[in-house]
Order: C-alpha cells, then structure tokens, then sequence
C-alpha cells in the first residue's frame, strides 16, 4: 500500500504549505482519493490519470476536505463521461454539496458512513470512526496486504487513534496546534497527536493540517517529544510505502 501526500495545510490553503487536506492511496490497481480539500485536484492529476480512479473518500463537509469534489465531477461528466464513481462519506454529503451544482447526475454512487461502519473499495478494506468535531467527521483505517494506515482526519481530544487496532503501520494525525497555544478544543495539537500514536502503539507517525502560520519544526519536534520516535512532516508530492 503507498501513499502520496496532494496537500496538508490545515484549515487554508498558503503559500508555504501549499493545498489543504487530500491524499492518494494505492495498492495495486485500487486508487483511492482520500480528502479532497481545495487545491489537492491538480496534484492528484500530476500522480493520477482521473480516469483510473477506484473512489473517494470525504471525511466531513469542511471545505479544506471536501470541495475540489466538485472539479472531478466537471470532469468525469463532461470530459471522461464517466459515471457511478463510489464515494464515501458521512450522511448529508451529497445533498449539502448538491447546493453548489444543478444536478450531480450519475457522475457519483453515494455512500453514507459513520461510526463503526466498514466498506470495501476495490483492493482496500475501509473502517470508520466517528472523531471529536463538527459537522460529523469520520476518521478512516484503510488494510490492504497485511497493512493498515489510519488517518485521524480532524478531531479535537474527545477522540484517539486507540478506536482502531493498536500496531498501524502508519498513523497519519492531524496536528493543527501546538501545546502552548490552542485557541479551540476542535483540533488536535502536535503533542496531543504524538500521544495518541504512542498510545495506539503505531509503527510510524506523519503529521499533518498544521496551521499554516506555526513552525512546522518546532510542531514536528513536539509530536516526535510525545511519540517517543521521530515525527515526519506530510508534504504535497511525499509518497512512502505503508
């Protein structure tokens, strides 16, 4: 299973740290798009013929996760005249997004998920997890192979990583903050993310949704202090095997 990092930045989208949140699965000839906040559509076009595109995944209905959904629908209607794309996501999706379009057509197949919930799309096993924040988020473990990668997608503390399996191979967490400074309990800081890994007993732990203003070393050198091993920032166009 590989994963490619499209975009990270937390909340908004800037000029240091490029587009928001998405991210590409692979394992063998699944492809999943995995978030698709504003400005992750043309890097996954950089990795990704569209065309070969298994489905989506939409954790929840903020814009720095969900809104360049709309550029694959142009596309796959009136250019690839493509139809039934599966995607996933939390209930209310399709009719909340629908607000911005005339008629989504049979471009997408909706499917509504939430806690506790499992899917298999293609080559990869899916599971769900309800996270601590608004509207309904869900945080995703993907399997393929013996392997699992979960991604915390946003969550403030009310939730950890520890309602999977303890032992993912990789934990992908959001990190909005840092310790010292969190102006709401919707998000998770960089120490609170090196935590909840510990505790899950991940393999490896990549941070991600900083808040484009902080040091990303300094949140990288937090979540290493409370994981016990090192930290990797994500980074668009980063692609590690799982």
């Amino acid at each position: 299973m590989e994963l490619t990092v499209l975009g990270c930045s937390g909340s908004f989208g800037a000029p240091g740290s490029g587009p928001c949140s998405g991210y590409l699965v692979r394992s063998g000839s699944t492809t999943v798009w995995l978030d698709c906040g504003n400005g992750t559509f043309p890097n996954l076009q950089r990795h990704l013929d569209p065309a070969e595109l298994t489905g989506v995944v939409v954790t929840h209905l903020h814009p720095d996760h969900c809104v360049d959904l709309y550029g694959l629908h142009v596309l796959a209607r009136y250019g690839l005249e493509r139809a039934g794309i599966p995607v996933y996501g939390p209930a209310g999706l399709a009719g909340a997004m629908g607000g911005l379009v005339r008629d989504w057509g049979d471009t997408f197949t909706w499917h509504e998920v939430g806690d506790g919930d499992r899917a298999t799309l293609g080559g990869l096993a899916l599971a769900f997890s309800r996270t601590d924040h608004p509207p309904p988020t869900v945080a995703v473990e993907v399997s393929a192979g013996g392997r699992r990668l979960v991604y915390t997608s946003d969550t403030g503390p009310g939730w950890s990583v520890a309602a999977f399996e303890p032992g993912a191979d990789l934990v992908l967490s959001e990190a909005t903050y840092q310790h010292a400074h969190r102006p709401s309990g919707l998000h998770l800081s960089a120490r609170q993310a090196g935590e909840g890994a510990r505790e899950a007993r991940a393999r490896r732990l990549f941070i991600t949704h900083l808040w484009p203003t902080l040091d990303p070393l300094a949140s990288a050198e937090e979540a290493a202090g409370a994981f016990g091993s090192h930290v990797t920032l994500a980074a668009p166009h980063m692609v590690t095997t799982v």
